[in-house]
């Protein structure tokens, strides 16, 4: 007889409860992009996973009752929550919500919305083996790391450095365990460093070069650009 293997149960945790200061205060997730808020885009490849069983997402306490409004009218299986004073706060509010009986959690941030789905399978696949996975792409730049005065005290050889994404995967237990450490979120500047504390295996898995993080307002027209760009090709 033929063992049946059961398909992975995917959560994804999108953190949204940034005040987007380098945005001119506008709250990024809600933004529009290409005619939708940039939330929507950044949702949609997740969505279009037919293994991803639940998604959580953290915005701003004032901003809860609205979103819940329209963002959980998008799809059964999102729930909005509440979110936290940090962006590891957030997730981990967000992975409160998410159900008990999954194999991966996925970290995502509401402000990539030019992720693709070939993105998503790479983490997933990489976190089911059960290794923490970063989506990111090589640095190409020369980078250098300066003292508090801005002295140069190293020059990191580029072939080893990564620009790190999301999505970030992990299996689900590892990313709980890690979440638990309140004082180490409170200084982790992502999922990853989390786990990498904990003493766990991480990898970096191929993101894409155009997978950006919309932060200033100029980076808007870009993301539209580069939108219209995969529509013509599609």
């Amino acid at each position: 007889m033929t063992e049946v293997v059961s398909e992975i149960r995917v959560g994804v945790a999108v953190p949204a409860a940034g005040h987007g200061r380098r945005m001119g205060g506008a709250r990024k997730p809600f933004l529009e992009l290409a005619g939708e808020p940039l939330l929507v885009h950044a949702l949609r490849p997740l969505l279009a996973d037919r293994r991803v069983v639940s998604v959580a997402v953290a915005v701003a306490r004032d901003d809860v009752a609205s979103a819940r409004e329209w963002v959980e009218a998008l799809d059964p299986r999102i729930v909005v929550v509440t979110g936290g004073a940090t962006r590891s706060d957030s997730v981990a509010a967000a992975v409160e919500h998410l159900p008990r009986e999954l194999d991966v959690i996925l970290v995502h941030d509401a402000a990539r919305p030019l992720l693709t789905s070939g993105c998503v399978d790479r983490c997933v696949a990489m976190a089911a083996a059960g290794k923490g996975a970063v989506a990111g792409w090589p640095a190409t730049d020369t980078l250098k790391e300066v003292d508090g005065d801005g002295r140069i005290v190293r020059t990191p050889d580029r072939r080893r450095v990564w620009h790190a994404q999301t999505p970030q995967g992990f299996p689900a237990d590892v990313l709980r365990a890690a979440l638990a450490d309140a004082g180490a979120r409170a200084v982790a500047t992502d999922d990853a460093a989390l786990v990498e504390a904990a003493g766990l295996p991480v990898v970096m898995v191929e993101g894409a070069p155009d997978n950006l993080k919309l932060t200033r307002p100029e980076d808007l027209p870009v993301a539209e650009l580069l939108l219209a760009r995969r529509a013509g090709e599609g």
